[in-house]
């Protein structure tokens, strides 16, 4: 074993958990291309709230960095932190274009909710709400999750697109992103089948290179852009604490507090089942310590001027290629960093080129369905509602509420209330008044 290979083995346990160097590589490559659209997407919407797109973009890159590494080394997960989705456009058009609050008071928002978030996970509250989820759920929401993701792939391709009379319909299957997508998925599909490792990498780098023959992938603009240290000093460290600490402020803190907490738990337990981290009880060991790398994660975003950081269901990609380690996370760290140089050559990868790894994890996941007690139909509904309404509402967390409010309700009325954990009916009271309020 080499120097640099036993470093790595005890750092990051790689034959403990059934890996190696190679895989998690292969694993940080893949996590990374799903979820490289956020260093351009993130800084689009906040733009529209007024902030600059270019420190945003940095913001956005030394987050990622941040919240990544940050699990890597505390739990030794293989899962990547970024801005989150839904998050952001909460940031920008609910918070600061809805309500008229300035930019610099929300990412204090921001940071406040991050404190709070670490002052819970170094309790056992947090470890306990995660641990608390039943079987049933946890499994609803890992393939809620795939559903959700495979979702937004063919969004992203536009497979499935936007009507007013059915809400979605078909979209042109010969158009240039749809043509690029289901070459990727077949590719992709066969790859996985055949057990080439590396597949969902595979399949995004030849989607690529399948789109310059039908000019969806764009040509090429250069290779390095030196990242300006100036654009990024007009949002770091431009957070009004202050201001945020008024009396008007704290609905939105908890809001985002909310949808924060129960988005992570929620990607952690899906995920978590997938990759095989579950105990026996379906707990997630070393709970706490995932959700403080996120606080720490969204904490430090707020810093240095972007919104909620949260941890990705895209990193079920790079579990889907078999990254079990921190490592893997290490790598996505290493290549968010690279972006900052290489923003061009990362920026022709199409949405439409990681489609196809989004659709396969998304079918990955939903095999978890199998561990179901198809024959207690008070655990089939929960896990149901769970799963479907995460795509149809497009939120992890509306999912999760559902989820907790319908099981203990079927379970109290069916005879079998004392099998409900308590803090389940806190839950699903707390998720109750979430919707009423």
């Amino acid at each position: 074993m080499s120097t640099e290979n036993g470093f790595l083995e005890n750092v990051f346990k790689l034959e403990e958990n059934n890996t190696n160097v190679k895989t998690e590589v292969i694993a940080g490559f893949t996590t990374f291309m799903t979820m490289a659209y956020i260093i351009f997407v993130n800084p689009s919407i906040l733009s529209d709230a007024g902030m600059p797109f270019e420190g945003v973009l940095i913001a956005t890159i030394m987050s990622a960095v941040l919240g990544t590494l940050a699990m890597a080394f505390l739990t030794n997960y293989p899962f990547a932190l970024a801005s989150g989705m839904g998050l952001n456009a909460f940031f920008a058009y609910s918070v600061v274009i809805g309500m008229g609050v300035p930019w610099q008071v929300a990412l204090g928002i921001i940071f406040l909710e991050g404190i709070l978030f670490i002052i819970l996970s170094v309790t056992p509250v947090r470890e306990m709400i995660v641990n608390s989820i039943p079987m049933a759920l946890k499994t609803g929401i890992s393939a809620g999750i795939g559903l959700f993701i495979a979702f937004i792939g063919l969004q992203n391709a536009n497979i499935v697109v936007a009507d007013q009379a059915t809400l979605i319909a078909m979209g042109d299957l010969f158009s240039g992103p749809a043509l690029v997508a289901l070459f990727g998925l077949l590719v992709t599909g066969i790859l996985h089948a055949r057990k080439i490792k590396g597949s969902l990498l595979w399949g995004i780098l030849l989607s690529t290179a399948f789109g310059w023959i039908n000019g969806v992938t764009p040509a090429f603009d250069g290779l390095i852009a030196m990242p300006q240290m100036a654009d990024w000093s007009e949002v770091l460290f431009q957070l009004d604490i202050q201001s945020a600490l008024s009396l008007g402020m704290v609905g939105v803190i908890l809001s985002f507090l909310f949808v924060d907490m129960f988005d992570t738990a929620g990607t952690l337990v899906g995920v978590s089942q997938q990759a095989g981290y579950l105990d026996e009880n379906g707990d997630l060991p070393k709970a706490s310590r995932a959700l403080l790398a996120d606080a720490i994660g969204t904490t430090g975003g707020a810093l240095f001027g972007t919104s909620t950081v949260t941890t990705y269901v895209e990193s079920a990609a790079g579990v889907g290629d078999g990254g079990r380690t921190g490592l893997t996370g290490v790598v996505v760290s290493a290549l968010f960093l690279l972006a900052l140089f290489f923003r061009p050559l990362i920026g022709i990868v199409p949405a439409a080129a990681t489609s196809p790894a989004l659709i396969v994890v998304g079918t990955m996941m939903m095999t978890n369905i199998t561990k179901l007690d198809w024959g207690d139909f008070t655990e089939i509904l929960p896990a149901f509602m769970a799963m479907i309404i995460m795509p149809l509402t497009y939120s992890i967390s509306h999912g999760i509420a559902f989820g907790f409010i319908v099981y203990p309700i079927v379970k109290l009325f069916t005879g079998q209330g004392e099998d409900v954990h308590w803090l389940v009916y806190v839950l699903a009271l707390v998720f109750a008044a979430y919707f009423i309020f």
